[in-house]
């Protein structure tokens, strides 16, 4: 659990990092860093997949592959939206 609250606290820190960006070409800069990060964990995550999970688990993969490339093209406005939406998340399942 402990882990866990750090792990949000990371993001969530990432996502205000966004959000408090004054300038729109380093926001989006974020954003895609943001996507980089989160695109090198899923294929290490499928990696480390044996092949019946990887089955099992395809359309979860497939799934945030999509959401992952939805954000590609979101200005700078957008990317604060979104953050601001990811934050919101953070604090409410916060236990």
């Amino acid at each position: 659990m402990s882990n866990s609250v750090k792990t949000d606290d990371v993001i969530f820190n990432f996502f205000k990092q966004i959000c408090d960006e004054k300038d729109d070409e380093k926001c989006v800069d974020l954003g895609n860093q943001w996507i980089n990060a989160m695109e090198l964990n899923l294929n290490n995550m499928e990696k480390n997949l044996n092949e019946e999970d990887k089955i099992k688990h395809k359309d979860d993969i497939q799934s945030n592959r999509n959401h992952l490339n939805s954000l590609k093209s979101k200005n700078s406005t957008q990317w604060r939206e979104y953050a601001t939406k990811c934050m919101i998340e953070i604090m409410e399942n916060k236990v």
